[in-house]
């Protein structure tokens, strides 16, 4: 399963809010919102994401809440 289809799939069944997105230079940016317990939970998924997934690095910035977010979508 591809990266952010996972990542999309693993925010919702944390019931985080948020959206997951591919960037020009290969990267994944997500922003995820929720409880802490849930968001943590989810920060460790994303260090290894899913299967046959390469991950070599994960960076992490909090920020204020956007209280426009309802679920968790894929952008392009």
């Amino acid at each position: 399963m591809w990266f952010r289809g996972a990542s999309r799939r693993e925010a919702l069944r944390l019931g985080l809010r948020g959206w997951v997105r591919n960037r020009d230079d290969g990267t994944v940016e997500i922003v995820a919102e929720g409880p802490a317990g849930p968001v943590a939970e989810f920060m460790r998924w994303c260090h290894h994401g899913p299967a046959g997934a390469q991950v070599t690095e994960v960076r992490a910035r909090a920020e204020p809440a956007d209280d426009t977010l309802a679920d968790f979508r894929i952008r392009s």
